[in-house]
């Protein structure tokens, strides 16, 4: 995939290397500092802030809620990867929605908080539309390499893809339809919905790929294979035979390898958002 030198998302929240830490002030005072801090500023009747700043920790503006770990070459390469791929998804989404609002996409490590609660890097890579949020712990791309062989940068790129689908989906209010149903059917019948709700976002990422390749000329050669590779290696029949030897249809909440293939190819090869509706097919 095409990607150096191309323009960055101003919409990533880098939580990468972050401890689990009280907090500390840049410059070394902690939280205890502080209350000191302000208990001496309200004996000698001073202004807080500025007894903060006379001890050189700075205001507010230098707070960090936990300390941050540095970051590699690689882990900072990684980052301006996939802020170029949310940079195409966002240049494509404009083009193709008029009310398009741009989602935050949320890097962590091991972790993370998010408006859908706690999630730890066994989640998985996933989209919160409480806040709009996509998260990812990059970790999971080795993972996609190592355990699931399904290596290379554009196999990275649909991931990113898929998520922004989730978020797209989220926009256009079928993700709430959805989910509202979760009460009114039995387990079997809304799994039966939540595959198809993966393989329009299978398919929406499929139709970011289309449009980004006729606006920035990003593939390479084997690049959508990478991409079905991936497709191929998280179908739920794949993941079930991996992890227990056999296959549940019904437990399905993803799709079938051949599914989220299929649905990728028919949205990268069309490009035609009006063909995303898999809740209607009589074929997935």
């Amino acid at each position: 995939m095409r990607w150096t030198g191309r323009r960055q998302s101003s919409n990533v929240e880098d939580r990468r290397g972050s401890g689990g830490g009280g907090g500390m002030l840049k410059g070394g005072l902690g939280i205890g500092g502080v209350i000191i801090v302000v208990i001496i500023s309200l004996v000698m009747k001073k202004n807080p802030l500025e007894v903060l700043q006379q001890t050189g920790v700075g205001t507010s503006n230098n707070y960090t809620s936990e300390e941050r770990a540095p970051l590699t070459p690689e882990e900072e390469k990684m980052g301006e990867f996939v802020s170029v791929v949310l940079a195409d998804t966002e240049d494509v989404w404009h083009k193709l929605m008029s009310d398009y609002r741009e989602p935050t996409l949320v890097l962590f490590t091991d972790q993370v908080a998010s408006g859908c609660g706690n999630a730890t890097s066994a989640t998985g890579p996933f989209y919160c539309s409480a806040d709009e949020k996509l998260y990812i712990d990059l970790s999971f791309y080795e993972e996609l390499r190592s355990r699931f062989q399904a290596p290379g940068d554009f196999a990275q790129a649909y991931v990113i893809a898929h998520e922004v689908g989730h978020h797209i989906q989220h926009l256009m209010g079928i993700t709430d339809r959805v989910h509202g149903m979760r009460g009114q059917l039995s387990e079997t019948e809304y799994n039966k919905l939540s595959v198809r709700l993966e393989l329009q976002a299978d398919f929406l990422a499929g139709v970011w790929a289309h449009h980004a390749q006729k606006m920035q000329n990003i593939l390479e050669e084997g690049d959508i294979e990478e991409a079905l590779g991936a497709a191929t290696a998280i179908g739920d029949d794949r993941l079930q035979k991996q992890a227990t030897g056999h296959v549940v249809p019904d437990s399905f909440t993803h799709g079938t390898s051949a599914q989220r293939v299929r649905w990728f190819k028919k949205g990268f090869e069309t490009g035609d958002i009006k063909q995303a509706d898999t809740f209607n097919a009589e074929e997935l």
